[in-house]
């Protein structure tokens, strides 16, 4: 699985196909990674997250879900939005929504072409799901669809800071897969 980086690198600027944006349900912006990618972008991102249909009032993506962007000003093509799960205590099945967002995010971006892509911790900010679960889910997401899926030639865990680093490292470790 040489295909799998980790990096405490800020998502903005990495050079690949599409960079995952853990945004709101609204997709007008937010804090964090959703307010950087957003500012890095440029206005025209939040012109085209307006763009998108509501499925039902105020939400453009459900939890779980997926939605695609171009980049605009970023160095990626597409920005590819997903909505993570809130924690509240791990009981209301905020393990396979977090799951959903990541294989969703994957099965958007192959449809699109794409053949390297970045992810945050997702979840893992201001809706508080605590960071070594989330990691652990990650991991094991990404993994199982890079085992049916083999266009994907670079996927980015793109750390931000060391703590989330060490998390993406331990996660993947304790998988028993090598990463670059």
């Amino acid at each position: 699985m040489e295909r799998i980086e980790i990096s405490n690198v800020d998502i903005t600027t990495l050079g690949v196909d599409a960079v995952v944006n853990a945004a709101n349900e609204r997709m007008l912006g937010g804090g964090g990674v959703d307010g950087a990618i957003h500012a890095a972008a440029g206005p025209e991102l939040l012109e085209a997250c307006r763009g998108i249909k509501e499925v039902r009032p105020g939400v453009r993506c459900p939890t779980g879900e997926a939605r695609i962007t171009a980049g605009f000003r970023l160095p990626a093509k597409f920005v590819i939005h997903t909505v993570g799960p809130i924690w509240q205590g791990g009981d209301g099945g905020e393990a396979e929504l977090l799951a959903r967002c990541y294989r969703s995010s994957m099965e958007l971006a192959a449809r699109q072409g794409v053949v390297s892509i970045a992810f945050p911790a997702i979840s893992c900010g201001v809706y508080g799901y605590p960071l070594e679960l989330a990691a652990t889910v990650a991991m094991a997401t990404v993994r199982g669809v890079l085992e049916d899926r083999t266009e994907f030639e670079r996927v980015v865990f793109a750390a931000f800071g060391a703590e989330v680093e060490g998390a993406l490292q331990e996660a993947w470790r304790r998988s028993g897969l090598a990463v670059s």
